[in-house]
């Protein structure tokens, strides 16, 4: 085994080297090491910086998360969901059918390791990842024909820069720290940004007993509900994307009453599957949020109609809390270097579906261009069959030893006949 130079400062454990690397254990990663086991590739390895594999589930997801698709369409392949599971699975439910997952394809994965690099060695072919030993401190070093980029979108946390916060006597928190509203109880809460999670985690708010819950909206956004996207997910294959537009923004006005703007809730331009085709902007499911909380909880209209009126007093109110319902960013492009155009500037895939899996010298992405975990799995299937197809390719290839080298050329040699 080859020993690997020695950065400075840090005690680096011999080269390890695997037909192929995966960068990220959650259900991308997995997916893509799991179709490979079933095509016979053995030498796969997943390094994972977190303790766990899907550590998003489980250490960045808040407790009443509930999958917005239905089952069916949020299985990895060859492990359909069990037929007593949940239509729409909880979050603890599809952390442990991860869980599953990877032992039932004998996913191996190396976890707490941080990679810091990854670089095309063209001389041997070969992929060199530099990673730390988080638990250790070590450096290491993996070598592999192929490498696999399977961090997804959610590595890095994204909180704005806010003028006064560092002295802000509230609490502030980011969606991926909260689980439930138990610390919110009686409190005022300014959840900041309306996507998924800022719609569901101001449903929790409000249904969890914080005295008032406001959402900070910027731009426009489409609210569906789960059901009125399963329908426009089916349609797709019959219709042009224009006229499922069409037809789910119909339904939509059915569910919600009208025209969300009335509330606050602008809708983009570009329907809701146009948009999330071109763009890396998704939908908001609505859980409940909006009946609740936008139009108004039936259960408290009227509540403090009939209070006699008192003397006003001036009072302190107690700081808000601020929830960050800001989302993530992706790091790959600070550790791959590569610029194939494979990864993008924003870390996820630079190219269009469906040419975004594969991009030179044994380098892939995995759930890299935003299509969810039907997505995920997809990639992983193209992903598994081209490396399996490349390894039977070479393995087919004669070995060309030294002698036999030697007897072809001496074929090759152009015949001169004597004068």
């Amino acid at each position: 085994m080859a020993v690997a130079a020695k950065p400075k400062g840090e005690e680096m454990t011999p080269e390890h080297e695997e037909e192929v690397i995966i960068v990220g254990a959650g259900q991308s990663g997995l997916a893509a090491a799991a179709c490979l086991s079933v095509r016979g590739v053995a030498s796969c390895l997943v390094l994972e910086r977190d303790d766990c594999v899907a550590s998003l589930w489980r250490h960045r997801a808040y407790d009443r998360l509930r999958l917005h698709l239905p089952k069916r369409q949020c299985a990895l392949p060859h492990a359909p969901h069990a037929a007593a599971a949940p239509d729409y699975l909880p979050r603890d439910d599809f952390a442990a059918y991860l869980d599953a997952y990877a032992s039932r394809f004998g996913v191996r994965t190396r976890l707490r390791r941080e990679v810091r690099s990854a670089r095309h060695d063209a001389r041997r072919a070969r992929w060199l990842v530099d990673a730390v030993d988080l638990a250790t401190g070590r450096a290491e070093r993996y070598a592999a024909r192929h490498l696999v980029a399977a961090a997804g979108e959610n590595d890095e946390r994204v909180v704005p820069e806010v003028p006064g916060m560092d002295t802000f006597p509230g609490k502030v928190v980011h969606s991926a720290d909260y689980r439930s509203a138990g610390a919110f109880k009686g409190k005022s809460v300014l959840v900041v940004g309306c996507s998924n999670s800022g719609f569901e985690i101001a449903y929790d708010l409000a249904a969890g007993g914080a005295a008032a819950v406001s959402i900070a909206v910027r731009g426009e956004v489409h609210l569906v509900s789960r059901e009125v996207w399963s329908v426009g997910m089916a349609l797709q294959r019959y219709l042009p994307t224009w006229a499922v537009d069409r037809l789910v923004l119909l339904m939509c006005a059915v569910v919600f009453g009208g025209d969300t703007a009335r509330y606050g809730l602008r809708r983009p331009a570009v329907g809701p599957f146009a948009m999330k085709m071109t763009t890396p902007a998704y939908p908001v499911f609505d859980v409940g949020t909006f009946a609740y909380q936008v139009r108004g909880d039936p259960r408290r209209a009227g509540r403090h109609q009939e209070r006699p009126r008192r003397r006003r007093r001036v009072r302190r109110r107690p700081a808000p809390r601020f929830v960050f319902a800001t989302g993530y960013r992706s790091i790959t492009k600070q550790w791959l270097k590569s610029d194939d155009g494979l990864i993008g500037d924003d870390g996820m895939a630079g190219r269009s579906y469906p040419d975004h899996w594969k991009g030179e010298n044994g380098m892939y992405c995995a759930g890299m261009v935003r299509r969810g975990i039907y997505g995920s799995g997809e990639d992983a299937e193209l992903i598994a069959d081209d490396i399996s197809k490349q390894m039977k390719r070479r393995s087919s290839e004669p070995a060309h030893n030294g002698h036999i080298t030697l007897v072809e050329k001496r074929f090759l040699l152009p015949v001169c006949n004597p004068p």
